[in-house]
């Protein structure tokens, strides 16, 4: 078709092959009858090998056991050698290719970094990493303002396995608000085993008293879901959520200009809706949620009963800071992580190992006797 005169790109679109293609086979064919073309595929290797000669590595490799030994500066890698071959006016090869005839000839010092396989999402909770019990995370995102400098706060929540996305933009949160939102939330979709905050004082109770245990704990053990507190200033445990927080600042905050709270909260409840839709369609459903009971109310003043859960790390004595007191857990145990379960029927305080480069261990370090005080509820 070429040789009667048609162009290169109009063969290519009527056999549906590339130009590039088009051009090889015309190139290959050049000169000769078409029957006497070889078509068979050819080898992608180069031609021409260059490849330096084994006295120049060997003089490398002797210059490099030089500068080890006698250089001032104490270098003695790929740039330390050219800089050296140049300076004695010697026949220098390029950075990159000493590089390579130091690693090829196995002379590198340097290691490797071995990256560990992260842990799985809510290794620190058995059950949670066997996918036996949900868990929902909660965050606020803080400093947000409109054009007319009214400040929001958009509280957050995901579930780990469902994918399941609250996000509730507003004034700024108070405990009162965060409890009716969670308990409304709970009573659509049902309960999680676990519940798991960061530590601002509006989840877990103001921090100058000891043995506070606040509103939104209260709540959560009265409807039989477990709090966990993530440690503080510790990356990783509230990944889920934060990375939440990064999609609804582009997705609905950066992405829309919002003049007013009520086309924010449009904007958010569109997107909820959406990536709930697309969660039930594309992810495997999670642990089952427990229905919210129906005849309940929230009495801040009821016996409290259950579990308490804080993830902490230890500091360089092997102790802890917990609801306003010092716990000893274990002097070996310095700067590592543990999951502290308060087990307030029992009275006990138990302490467990944790490391991320074998989630599945986790040994009991101490067992501690703390009652919490009881005492009334003041709000």
């Amino acid at each position: 078709m070429v040789r009667r005169g048609a162009p290169l790109r109009a063969a290519a679109r009527r056999y549906g092959v590339s130009l590039d293609t088009v051009q090889r086979w015309v190139a290959r064919a050049a000169g000769q009858r078409l029957s006497r073309v070889d078509w068979a595929d050819r080898s992608h290797r180069a031609h021409t090998i260059h490849r330096t000669a084994p006295a120049t590595e060997d003089r490398i490799l002797a210059l490099r056991r030089e500068l080890k030994d006698q250089s001032a500066l104490g270098e003695f890698g790929a740039h330390a050698i050219h800089r050296t071959l140049l300076a004695r006016r010697e026949a220098a090869p390029r950075v990159r290719t000493i590089g390579r005839i130091l690693e090829r000839r196995g002379v590198l010092d340097h290691r490797q970094r071995v990256r560990r396989v992260p842990p799985p999402p809510g290794w620190y909770l058995s059950d949670v990493v066997a996918r036996q019990a949900e868990l929902d995370s909660w965050d606020i995102v803080e400093e947000l303002r409109l054009p007319d400098a009214t400040e929001i706060e958009v509280l957050t929540g995901i579930s780990l396995h469902g994918g399941l996305i609250s996000a509730w933009p507003g004034p700024p949160w108070t405990a009162r608000q965060i409890v009716a939102t969670l308990v409304s939330h709970w009573q659509e979709l049902g309960l999680p085993a676990y519940a798991q905050f960061d530590n601002d004082n509006r989840f877990q109770g103001p921090h100058q008293h000891r043995d506070v245990v606040g509103r939104v704990m209260r709540l959560c053990l009265s409807v039989g879901v477990v709090p966990v507190f993530a440690p503080p200033r510790e990356p990783g445990f509230q990944n889920a959520v934060e990375h939440l927080n990064g999609l609804w600042q582009r997705k609905v905050w950066a992405r829309f200009g919002h003049d007013t709270r009520e086309s924010l909260d449009e904007h958010s409840r569109r997107y909820v809706t959406a990536s709930r839709d697309r969660a039930s369609n594309c992810r495997p459903a999670g642990p089952a949620r427990r229905p919210f009971p129906r005849a309940w109310q929230l009495d801040l003043q009821a016996p409290l009963h259950g579990h308490l859960i804080f993830l902490r790390r230890t500091g360089e004595h092997g102790a802890i800071s917990l609801l306003g007191h010092t716990f000893e857990i274990d002097p070996r145990w310095c700067h590592r992580l543990v999951r502290c379960e308060v087990c307030l029927d029992e009275g006990w305080l138990r302490c467990f190992g944790l490391r991320r480069a074998e989630p599945e261990s986790q040994p009991l370090l101490r067992e501690i006797r703390y009652l919490l005080p009881k005492r009334r509820f003041r709000d």
